[in-house]
């Protein structure tokens, strides 16, 4: 199975400093202010980590972040309504 982070409230996603820091020690990142919450992918492994280790910890202020596991191999993308986000499976459009 595949894991996944997302925002499961409304708000927004987003990683508490507890939570960038945590990521930046495993990334042997030396300046945290260097990452931007945004050019982390949801399925990046650490980020995984860094919220199954830290749980609410890792929240950020309007964040409820939660990890989901889908099936290896499925093209996904990440659908969300006001800070609710929920985990899609990509399918063909035709027009």
């Amino acid at each position: 199975m595949q894991k996944i982070v997302i925002n499961a409230d409304h708000g927004g996603f987003g990683l508490s400093d507890a939570g960038m820091l945590r990521y930046a020690e495993i990334k042997k990142i030396e300046d945290v202010n260097t990452i931007h919450i945004y050019d982390i992918c949801r399925d990046d492994p650490v980020l995984v980590q860094v919220v199954e280790e830290l749980g609410k910890k890792s929240f950020d202020r309007y964040a409820k972040l939660r990890v989901v596991e889908i099936p290896e191999g499925v093209s996904w993308f990440i659908e969300e309504y006001d800070g609710l986000e929920h985990v899609s499976e990509k399918h063909r459009t035709w027009y």
